[in-house]
């Protein structure tokens, strides 16, 4: 292994994450582009069945060309994890290992309550907000974790 190649716990320095709000019935979806600039909402999955679930991700990895995945981790207002903290760490090791790509894991306290201000901001009816909810919480879980990165090290995305 050259000093250019991560381990596989890495994300590599470059190229398309994909942020993660993991429910038990939809998964929210959000891509960045390859210099990790930009968050934006992908989709929400429905989830189906393990192997459904598992081709749906295979595919997504390969089309979308991701590289990494940036699970959003449910943490109580105190700093403790949650049983929903436990199952979504359990998601991103299924994640990891059916598609090979890197996982982390990252702090997703009031996302959902930041998405929803967000488009009710956007003046949404109650139905449109619902079908938007998960993706625009996983664009700002993944947001939040490039502004992290880019605030330690400021020339990590340039």
């Amino acid at each position: 292994m050259t000093d250019a190649e991560p381990t596989a716990d890495e994300l590599p320095a470059y190229g398309r994450l994909a942020g993660v709000d993991y429910g038990t019935v939809r998964i929210g979806l959000a891509v960045c582009d390859p210099d990790r600039r930009l968050a934006s909402p992908y989709e929400i999955y429905a989830r189906r069945s393990i192997d459904a679930d598992a081709d749906y991700f295979r595919r997504f990895v390969r089309d979308e060309r991701i590289v990494g995945f940036v699970v959003g981790l449910p943490i109580h207002s105190n700093g403790q994890e949650s049983r929903k903290s436990s199952e979504a760490r359990a998601f991103g090791r299924w994640l990891r290992q059916i598609t090979g790509r890197p996982v982390r894991f990252y702090d997703e306290r009031y996302t959902s309550a930041q998405a929803e201000q967000f488009l009710l901001g956007a003046g949404l009816t109650r139905k449109r907000r619902k079908l938007r909810l998960d993706k625009v919480a996983a664009q700002l879980i993944l947001a939040a974790y490039l502004e992290s990165n880019a605030s330690a090290d400021p020339g990590a995305l340039w």
